[in-house]
């Protein structure tokens, strides 16, 4: 299943094309005043057009551009990031059920250490009373040792 062309032999089938995909175009806020400038500077008739072609754009797209200026002078011409927005409720959202879950392991290991301190007083023999304020505190213990 061999072809001849040109005094070159192909086969069928294998001969592949390979497009390549279209890459968004982005253009900067200096280069989008210039042209709605040049634009706004068109008198005869078929200019805007002659220009349009010249840089590769659409109408719609100076349209686009100028109701950015409109709205938000050269800051609104910049570019946006695409993709969902963040909202600033949901990281605060976020960081505190992190800052929630760390204090509850923190306080499961404090009440680890509580528990295994009860059950060496109880092997020593030593009294435990919650609410007994006969016995100094810690902070009054080490007070009382310096």
């Amino acid at each position: 299943m061999s072809q001849e062309q040109n005094g070159q032999t192909e086969e069928a089938g294998t001969k592949t094309e390979v497009v390549v995909k279209a890459k968004r175009r982005q253009h900067s806020a200096e280069y989008k005043l210039r042209i709605l400038r040049e634009v706004d500077e068109c008198q005869g008739k078929g200019e805007v057009g002659a220009l349009l072609r010249r840089e590769g754009l659409y109408s719609s797209l100076v349209s686009k551009w100028r109701e950015q200026r409109e709205h938000g002078g050269v800051t609104g011409l910049s570019g946006h990031r695409r993709g969902p927005k963040v909202d600033a409720n949901a990281v605060e959202f976020a960081r505190l059920q992190r800052e929630n879950k760390r204090l509850q392991e923190k306080l499961e290991r404090a009440e680890l250490i509580i528990d295994v301190q009860k059950k060496v007083a109880r092997l020593l023999g030593v009294p435990l009373s919650d609410n007994n304020p006969s016995t100094p505190s810690a902070g009054q213990r080490l007070s009382e040792d310096s």
